[in-house]
């Protein structure tokens, strides 16, 4: 095992440090602290200036009543819907606006923006597509049918993804319309083509997969904030969507197995006895019965049935409907309580996901709606439902995630990890926006950056050593510190993002995490974030509502954060500059012989940054994690991860060292000459604020952090200092020791100063570290080794 010597530099008492910091020629006090009503939309009787919805606030309602049929042999669904439409707001309709997301896969219909290309990008693959783009490949809604409730023909007019239909007269405020739609259109090949929606063909047998989303025409978002919101969908910015309720009859093969938004109302007609039996004995265990087991699965992919069945369901109060059908499915399901009410949590897949989701998809979608419930309110629906199908995607009630296994069953950590991550995340899009309605159209971060922050949250609860990518404040440094023109405030619009995964994902899930654990503090954050999901819960927010509600049940003053974290590009980071040292007796001066200290660090599969998040978690008794109070959730990577199972570890070997002490002169000294004063010289560099939490190690060992709140920083943006007082000597100063401010560049944050270091990672490879050279992964060779189960 090697040793890594990393040579430290001094920085003495007292010099200091320049640094370059963010150019404001005309003041060290800018407007970081002001409020941001100027940014905000005015306050009005819909939204007040609280963040709660006014005492007229209102929002459109519709209702669908829709028939479908699969082909499943020409790969076509045909669909007929009768829409009743209600005007709840005080203004006049003379058309409305429906979407026609499967535009997405025409030619000649889609409203994908073309980037930049150079010839560099040219290829025979790039030419072919390009030529290809000119035709009409055939996909698309056919709008077959369109007529009012007395059978006349309606006007309407397609614009690539959006159709809107004239009335035949004005709609008035409390008035309704019912309208009747017929519609058809080609299923793409999601796996080829992309997209949402559609079919994924495997060719061992022929059978197929589908998902059946964004398929029908569906009312726009008519509100107090945009009017109609029908900005045209790309595939990027998801949807804006109208309350209602949902009754839909579902035509497919009968050996098909057909999971839904909502309650299937007729399952005595298309299950089996043995089946419908399996079912009410899942509504009364604690653990997850197979509905439609694997044996049963298998020996319907071969049979392929010509008959057909119809399923109904019915789900009041959502935005919208999807649902999957195959012949493939195993389905398993068990009941869980939250709020009082029995929600049925449960899981479709193949035999190529059976050894995961088996084991924990139900699981983990039982556990995710448990904790975003009491993060926010009780989960209101009567099932939730996760379908393997090699991508993810959310909608009310049923959700679509990957997380297939190895020909031979295994499965590597990280697939594992990614499926159980993928699904707390879709999951959770039931909250956020399901139930919390953003417009997602115009706000990717209202909720995916919400939904990624409780995703991180529930990541922890279910294993305090579980590997989350987003969350942790230095997770988020990477992408902090790129150049400035690769990066856009999150208050961006979903088209405009460049880097669309950090910065509607991550940096809103961290700024939230942020202000939980370090600024606001939990309890108060998680009062007010609360507050918000009860306020806004079936209703349509904006961004104001949630930055004045926060703020409105906290009673903490964040406009600096809002302003600085979601309106700007500032980075975090914040430098130590200098230290002065003053003591009563300065004749002595305090310069020990530099002290090499020995870390080790244990590395495992799931090695990540221990975050504050992880440590209090740990530390608070009323927090029990899902793989202690389950254990049959723990595999061959829980155990590895806790070193149940040998493995090597690395060691960090680094020179430490103390500077000398400054002097406080002896007139004012002898009062206090038990104690050590040390001024710190703090520069804001990346420009963003943040609060200034300093950890003081002392000579003996031991480590003292105190916390000065943002505001330090007010009336100098640029430039603060602060004395500290401690009765014991101070060996060296770390600004933000847990690193939990997104502080972008640690090598100043630190006194005595370390020489700055290159940064790369120690590994070792698979085939040394796991026996690769057996042509195993990691599950394999733990699998062929007995001797490492004991």
């Amino acid at each position: 095992m090697k040793k890594i010597v990393i040579a430290v530099s001094f920085l003495l008492a007292g010099v200091l440090v320049k640094a370059q910091l963010v150019p404001n020629p005309a003041s060290n006090h800018g407007n970081r602290f002001e409020r941001i009503d100027a940014l905000l939309p005015t306050p009005n009787a819909y939204r007040t200036a609280s963040g709660a919805p006014g005492p007229k606030y209102w929002q459109q309602q519709c209702d669908y009543d829709i028939k479908a049929s699969l082909d499943e042999e020409k790969m076509v669904l045909t669909g007929e819907e009768t829409v009743t439409y209600y005007n709840n707001s005080p203004d006049h309709l003379n058309y409305l606006w429906l979407q026609l997301d499967e535009n997405e896969h025409s030619n000649i219909r889609n409203a994908n923006y073309q980037s930049s290309t150079t010839i560099e990008n040219v290829n025979p693959a790039f030419i072919d597509k390009m030529l290809e783009l000119k035709n009409d490949n055939g996909y698309g809604v056919n709008i077959t049918s369109l007529t009012d409730a007395n059978g006349h023909n309606l006007p309407y007019t397609i614009n690539r993804t959006m159709m809107r239909i004239e009335l035949p007269q004005t709609l008035g405020p409390g008035q309704k319309f019912v309208f009747t739609c017929k519609w058809n259109y080609r299923l793409a090949d999601r796996l080829a083509m992309g997209g949402r929606g559609g079919y994924e063909l495997f060719p061992d047998n022929g059978n197929a997969l589908f998902t059946m989303t964004q398929w029908y025409p569906r009312l726009c978002v008519y509100s107090d904030v945009k009017g109609w919101q029908n900005n045209q969908f790309t595939g990027r910015g998801e949807f804006a969507l109208t309350f209602g309720n949902f009754r839909v009859e579902i035509d497919v093969p009968a050996d098909h197995v057909v999971g839904a938004t909502g309650e299937c109302i007729n399952y005595e007609k298309v299950l089996s006895a043995q089946q419908l039996q399996r079912l009410k004995q899942a509504q009364n265990v604690g653990e997850p019965i197979e509905i439609v087991r694997l044996d049963e699965a298998v020996e319907s992919e071969k049979k392929k049935l010509k008959s057909r069945k119809r399923w109904m369901f019915k789900a009041d109060n959502v935005r919208d409907f999807a649902w999957t059908s195959s012949r493939k499915y195993v389905w398993d399901a068990m009941a869980v309580n939250v709020g009082g009410n029995k929600v049925m949590c449960m899981s479709f897949y193949g035999k190529e996901a059976y050894p995961l989701y088996r084991k924990y998809s139900t699981k983990v979608v039982a556990h995710t709606i448990q904790t975003y419930s009491s993060f926010t309110l009780p989960y209101p629906y009567p099932v939730a439902q996760s379908v393997e199908a090699a991508n993810g995607m959310e909608y009310p009630m049923i959700c679509f995630n990957y997380g297939r296994t190895d020909v031979d069953g295994t499965y590597t950590e990280a697939t594992k990890n990614g499926m159980i991550g993928v699904i707390i995340h879709e999951v959770g899009h039931n909250f956020f926006p399901m139930i919390v309605n953003s417009d997602e159209r115009q706000w990717s971060w209202m909720d995916e950056g919400l939904n990624t922050y409780l995703q991180f949250l529930t990541e922890q609860l279910f294993d305090n050593k579980f590997p989350s990518r987003r969350g942790p404040a230095w997770a988020i440094t990477d992408y902090m510190r790129l150049p400035k023109d690769q990066l856009e405030p999150i208050m961006t619009n979903s088209e405009n993002i460049i880097q669309f995964g950090p910065n509607a994902y991550a940096k809103p899930a961290t700024g939230l995490n942020i202000l939980r654990e370090t600024i606001v503090g939990r309890e108060l954050f998680d009062y007010a974030f609360k507050t918000y999901a009860k306020r806004w819960a079936f209703k349509h927010p904006e961004p104001s509502d949630f930055f004045r509600t926060i703020q409105d049940a906290s009673a903490e003053d964040l406009n600096w954060f809002w302003k600085g974290w979601f309106f700007t590009t500032d980075a975090v980071d914040i430098a130590i500059d200098s230290v002065k040292h003053y003591v009563y007796d300065a004749t002595v001066p305090y310069r020990p012989d530099p002290e090499k200290v020995e870390i080790q660090i244990e590395r495992s599969l799931s090695d990540t940054y221990d975050d504050v998040t992880k440590q209090r978690n740990r530390s608070d008794s009323s927090i029990q994690f899902l793989t202690d109070k389950d254990t049959t959730l723990r595999d061959f990577y829980w155990r590895y991860a806790r070193n149940m199972i040998a493995y090597d570890s690395s060691k960090l070997w680094i020179e430490n060292a103390n500077a000398s002490p400054g002097i406080l002169s002896e007139d004012q000294g002898k009062k206090y000459s038990d104690l050590h004063f040390y001024e710190v010289h703090f520069s804001n560099v990346g420009g963003m604020v943040m609060p200034l939490i300093v950890q003081f190690v002392y000579d003996d060992g031991t480590t003292e952090t105190e916390k000065i709140p943002a505001q330090i920083w007010r009336k100098n943006e640029r430039h603060v200092s602060k004395l500290f007082i401690t009765k014991k000597r101070v060996a060296s100063i770390v600004l933000d020791p847990l690193q939990e401010t997104a502080d972008i560049n640690t090598h100043n944050n630190r006194w005595p100063q370390m020489e700055q270091q290159s940064r790369f990672q120690l590994f070792k490879s698979r085939q040394q570290a796991r026996g690769q050279s057996e042509g195993l992964n990691p599950m394999q060779y733990y699998q062929s080794k007995p001797e490492l189960k004991k």
